[in-house]
């Protein structure tokens, strides 16, 4: 069974239901660990900062993103952990994923038509794309 699973989350409906399903893969095995990543995009980062009182409130506005899943899990009795990292987020996932040695990723699809993905490339496409374990992209 699953040990130690990576949920991309960013506060969004879509990673919403990925903690779902996480919750429900976690269940199987009591010693499942949920480790929420949020990452934190170069480009928006820097408007963040600029509309943010000080440090403090940057940090906890980003927490409140992820508050949802976070209630989730604590109504559930699951293990968890939150890290926020900095990068672009598809790769900042795949690279950490490979390192940390993942058993499964749960990651929340965007919905972009075959057009939009191809010009775009959605987070999730390049998870799958270069993850060394099992990814669950859930719609």
């Amino acid at each position: 069974m699953y040990k130690k699973i990576l949920l991309a989350a960013d506060g969004s409906e879509n990673s919403l239901r990925a903690a779902e399903e996480a919750v429900k893969i976690a269940s199987l095995d009591k010693q499942c660990v949920i480790e929420i990543v949020y990452i934190v995009n170069f480009t928006k980062s820097r408007s963040e900062v600029l509309h943010a009182q000080g440090k403090e409130e940057l940090e906890l506005s980003r927490r409140k993103k992820l508050e949802s899943v976070e209630k989730l899990l604590k109504s559930h009795e699951q293990s968890y952990r939150i890290n926020i990292m900095h990068g672009e987020p598809g790769p900042t996932i795949v690279e950490y994923t490979n390192k940390e040695q993942f058993d499964l990723v749960v990651i929340g699809s965007r919905g972009l038509n075959s057009l939009q993905e191809m010009v775009l490339g959605s987070v999730s496409h390049k998870v799958v794309k270069r993850a060394n374990c099992p990814v669950l992209i859930v719609k």
